[in-house]
């Protein structure tokens, strides 16, 4: 499986719009579009259109796409060059825009690498137990992604006592799915829930901003996530995490921007309404 059909995301009969139905499996328990497949959508449009690899993209979430909605995307590409080429993908709800996902992709020719950070020391995949999932969580992406705690606390741990700023843990994907820039987008996504580890205490997160660089991509069954929070102030949080391969290849950096607030047992999760024009699909 590659992650196009991880998403479920369809080409049209143009080659730069496609369509993606708002599944259960890539939505939130907030009943929306997860940003991180909302990105890897935009990703995947992108490439598909340039023939070409990701360098950088992000994404700003604009609107929700609640869980029955189908997103149209546009693809444009103002800038083509011979070694890169710059666009956007456009996603929209009816007639209202919800995401856009701009992007430079690409490769260049110069032989020189080198990587200037360095992959903590953390226990193998098999060794982390994996991460609590609460019941109300089925049925979403979360459940989709194989999450096992290599540095932080499980969900229960969260105490109310303050802990460290930086955490990490291995995801997979189902299906061992190919690591691709797509595939970093959605796992790059848990950055927004590692506002809880420093706090101590459970928060919820809606992402305003997903940015991924990608570096080297090469073969592994499990990606670490090394998250780092930097900043909790006025209602929102700033934090980036380090994309590591098994054999300790950097594969890229995620970082994002989320408004945060508390989650309580009573915490209701309401669906948002549908942009006006739209559909939702029973």
């Amino acid at each position: 499986m590659d992650a196009r059909h991880f998403l479920g995301l369809e080409p049209t009969e143009d080659p730069l719009h496609w369509r993606l139905p708002v599944s259960p499996g890539i939505s939130t328990p907030g009943h929306f579009l997860y940003g991180g497949c909302a990105l890897a959508a935009g990703i995947v449009a992108l490439e598909e259109a340039a023939q070409r690899p990701t360098v950088w993209a992000s994404a700003q979430y604009l609107s929700y796409a609640p869980t029955g909605t189908d997103v149209d995307w546009e693809v444009v590409l103002p800038a083509v060059g011979r070694n890169s080429a710059q666009g956007r993908a456009i996603a929209r709800v009816g007639d209202v825009e919800i995401i856009t996902v701009n992007a430079a992709l690409g490769r260049g020719k110069l032989d020189l690498e080198g990587t200037w950070v360095d992959m903590p020391d953390v226990p193998s995949p098999a060794e982390c137990p994996l991460q609590e999932v609460p019941d109300f969580f089925a049925d979403t992406i979360l459940t989709r992604v194989e999450h096992r705690v290599a540095k932080g606390r499980l969900f229960s741990q969260l105490d109310g006592k303050p802990g460290a700023a930086d955490s990490a843990f291995w995801a997979r994907l189902p299906g061992h799915l190919d690591v691709s820039a797509a595939t970093l987008a959605v796992i790059g996504d848990y950055v927004a829930g590692a506002v809880s580890q420093p706090l101590g205490r459970r928060t919820l997160s809606r992402s305003l901003d997903n940015t991924l660089r990608v570096a080297q991509l090469v073969p592994t069954q499990w990606v670490l996530c090394d998250i780092r929070m930097h900043v909790l102030a006025h209602g929102f949080a700033h934090g980036e995490a380090h994309l590591w391969a098994e054999d300790g290849t950097l594969l890229g950096t995620a970082s994002q921007s989320m408004s945060v607030r508390l989650w309580t047992d009573d915490t209701v999760f309401t669906p948002p309404k549908p942009p006006a024009g739209s559909e939702v699909r029973r």
